[in-house]
């Protein structure tokens, strides 16, 4: 077997067999005409999409009855077989739902819809853009029966398009899991993750936003953050001087801040059982882990290594955390 057949069966292995079937044999391909609305006494909207990036576009066509409902749907799309089989999923989930409602399905549910297995993408990553196209399509159809311009549906700026990952998403999950390098943001949030062009500019679309800069300028708030909050304690009283009560304050609002979130997002808890300043200068602040953080193989490494750092970095460096 050739080489080239070798690399054309891996990929065709990374569709599932509902895009593929799709691809062949879409269920909602036509047309829908005035006479078509006007026999079920609806109203014919028709709309068009196409992506600048790869030359595809996809036509939609809905019939909307008196109640706002989608009682009829069909679609014409001109490109690849995934934008084929991406639009024929789109309009099946469109079907019978309010405008309203269908305005809110996104790409991701449309590739979901496509998977065979939940957690096997159901195309290559740089597909995304096909069942994105399908989301664009919705939306300038619901601004046309709704009389708004499609943009007025989307209230965040979005920076990934595959995964619709808002720059307020991506912003806060560095902030609250302090986050150090692209390949995490892409771990916790998806972006970044399939056709990669909003990973750094030279991709094969230009974007406004990418994520080693939105990175670099969130590290570089938080540091400056930083070294403010632990330059005002210092100047309030140096961490050495105060008593167990204002320290056991100092401590447990900076886990509430810079800590607890980052538990809680996965199930967890911690709290505070006791601090003991010891002999060697060092200050020992003892914990208990709640929640899924109980009994959980990082909780002795990497939780508890992040949980030190940040006291350690924002309060005091000889501070020590130790779980019970």
């Amino acid at each position: 077997m050739a080489k080239n057949d070798l690399i054309g069966g891996a990929l065709w292995d990374a569709y599932s067999k509902k895009v593929s079937e799709r691809m062949d044999n879409p269920t909602h391909l036509g047309v829908l005409t005035q006479k078509d609305a006007d026999a079920k006494n609806a109203k014919l909207i028709v709309a068009d999409y196409g992506a600048e990036s790869c030359g595809d576009a996809v036509r939609l066509y809905w019939l909307v009855d008196e109640n706002d409902v989608i009682i009829d749907a069909k679609f014409k799309s001109f490109g690849c077989g995934t934008a084929i089989a991406s639009s024929d999923m789109m309009v099946e989930l469109c079907l019978n739902k309010k405008v309203q409602d269908a305005v809110k399905i996104t790409n991701i549910d449309v590739e979901k819809a496509l998977r065979d297995e939940p957690n096997t993408p159901a195309v290559p990553g740089q597909k995304m853009h096909c069942s994105v196209m399908a989301y664009d399509v919705i939306k300038k159809a619901a601004g046309l029966y709704l009389g708004k311009n499609a943009e007025d549906f989307e209230d965040e700026i979005i920076v990934c398009e595959c995964a619709r990952v808002s720059l307020s998403t991506i912003k806060e999950v560095i902030k609250l899991n302090d986050l150090k390098s692209v390949e995490e943001i892409t771990q916790y949030t998806k972006a970044g993750a399939f056709c990669k062009s909003c990973v750094r500019p030279g991709g094969h679309e230009k974007r406004e936003y990418y994520l080693v800069d939105i990175l670099a300028d969130v590290r570089a708030e938080m540091d400056a953050a930083a070294l403010k909050e632990k330059a005002d304690n210092a100047a309030i009283l140096a961490f050495k001087d105060m008593t167990t009560v204002q320290k056991v304050k100092l401590i447990d609002k900076t886990i509430d801040e810079n800590i607890r979130p980052m538990l809680m997002m996965d199930g967890g808890d911690m709290e505070i059982l006791d601090i003991k300043d010891t002999s060697d200068g060092f200050t020992d602040v003892y914990i208990r882990y709640m929640g899924a953080c109980n009994g959980c193989a990082s909780a002795a490494t990497g939780t508890l290594f992040a949980i030190e750092n940040v006291l350690q970095e924002r309060i005091d460096s000889n501070i020590r955390v130790m779980p019970i």
